[in-house]
């Protein structure tokens, strides 16, 4: 083949005006989602593209109602002031869900991603395995749904997608959740029950509400939250998780049971049965909430109190354990302590983890406290759900 001759199968072609535009359309939206307001010449500066493509590229998405003009900047200067444009959030509605043993939590955002709406539902159990009974979850369901039509009807956007957190292993080939512990087994059926009742009543795709681990959801906020792109997590509350972020992508394992760490055997622990869907041994047994309590009432303290050193080093001897896990393993370089546990003890519980840390891991490790404010499961599911319909939506 002659130097610079191509097939013509093969002949480079450059990208249509319609591409192009597609193009340029894209980067600016995620611009808007990334920085907010941006003036014209903000916007020209950050893309490098000329005034006139700038110019067309703003109006062209302010009439596909993707941006709107919020205000006006330059008030303190001679001559006219700039106009100040921002994701437009009517184009859809999306919401996070975080499904806990007894309490669902909701929050709706706009395409922009303000919140419209919050809500908090108990759930009623009526048997003694605190398991909802049918007619409970039936309950729950119609009020999960209502909660999830907050603010929508003729006049506003309709609701295009839902994540809902859970406890389990989620399958990423199918969808599925299998439950690791009998109280979390009726989550499962509270996921189908409304797939099936915003399909019938909304007129939403059942595709659209996708389930996911409630650690992976807090891994994702942490990553949105501080930038960090390879980091553990360790989730310390009533259950034991961990989830696993590499160069800015989450890991969830061929079967989507990466990070389980509940389930290691440690010295002075029985056996968890995973088989059984059951976690009652292992790590768990170690260092859930119940546990800390625990050990916090041998030192004469609470599970909170963090100030107490005795108690503080010997929960920080069990935390370091699936610490290790982590480090010794994929080696991320920091490991995020998160959960009821992990943010109560903030500074003081990470530095006693890492200094047990050094002593039986030879992987330099920084541990340190979350840093999502909130619910991060909740801002982990909006997240997600946001990212999916803004690559529907969006050019």
């Amino acid at each position: 083949m002659r130097y610079g001759y191509y097939p013509a199968e093969m002949t480079p072609r450059p990208a249509t005006p319609q591409t192009a535009r597609a193009i340029n359309d894209r980067a600016a939206l995620e611009l808007f989602a990334a920085r907010g307001a941006l003036t014209a010449g903000q916007l020209q500066e950050s893309t490098g593209l000329a005034r006139p493509t700038v110019m067309d590229l703003i109006g062209r998405l302010g009439e596909g109602g993707l941006i709107e003009q919020i205000g006006e900047v330059g008030a303190d200067r001679r001559g006219p002031n700039a106009r100040l444009y921002a994701l437009a959030g009517r184009r859809a509605r999306v919401a996070g869900v975080d499904v806990r043993m007894h309490v669902v939590r909701v929050a709706i955002t706009d395409l922009a991603g303000h919140t419209l709406a919050r809500s908090t539902l108990s759930v009623p159990h009526g048997t003694p395995d605190a398991v909802p009974d049918v007619a409970s979850l039936a309950a729950v369901t119609k009020d999960l749904a209502e909660a999830l039509r907050a603010g929508t009807g003729p006049d506003k956007a309709p609701l295009h997608g839902v994540t809902i957190g859970m406890p389990g292993l989620i399958d990423p080939a199918t969808g599925m959740v299998r439950p690791t512990s009998t109280e979390a087994s009726w989550h499962a059926g509270l996921a189908a029950a409304l797939r099936e009742t915003l399909a019938s009543s909304d007129g939403l795709d059942p595709a659209a509400v996708v389930l996911e681990n409630e650690v992976n959801l807090a891994g994702i906020a942490e990553n949105r939250a501080t930038g960090t792109d390879t980091f553990g997590l360790l989730w310390l509350g009533y259950g034991i998780g961990a989830c696993l972020v590499l160069d800015g992508q989450l890991r969830r394992g061929a079967s989507g049971g990466a990070g389980e760490l509940g389930f290691l055997k440690v010295p002075g622990t029985t056996w968890g049965d995973p088989a059984s869907n059951v976690c009652h041994g292992g790590l768990w047994q170690l260092i859930n909430a119940e546990a800390a309590e625990a050990l916090a009432a041998t030192h004469g303290t609470t599970a909170h109190d963090f100030a107490h050193t005795a108690y503080r080093y010997e929960l920080a001897d069990r935390v370091a354990l699936g610490a290790a896990a982590f480090a010794l393993v994929v080696d991320p370089g920091v490991v995020v302590l998160g959960g009821e546990l992990g943010r109560s003890g903030g500074a003081l519980l990470a530095d006693a983890v890492e200094a047990r840390l050094t002593e039986v891991c030879p992987v330099p490790t920084r541990v340190v406290p979350t840093a999502v404010p909130g619910n991060p499961i909740l801002a982990g599911a909006v997240a997600t759900a946001l990212e999916r319909a803004r690559a529907e939506l969006w050019p």
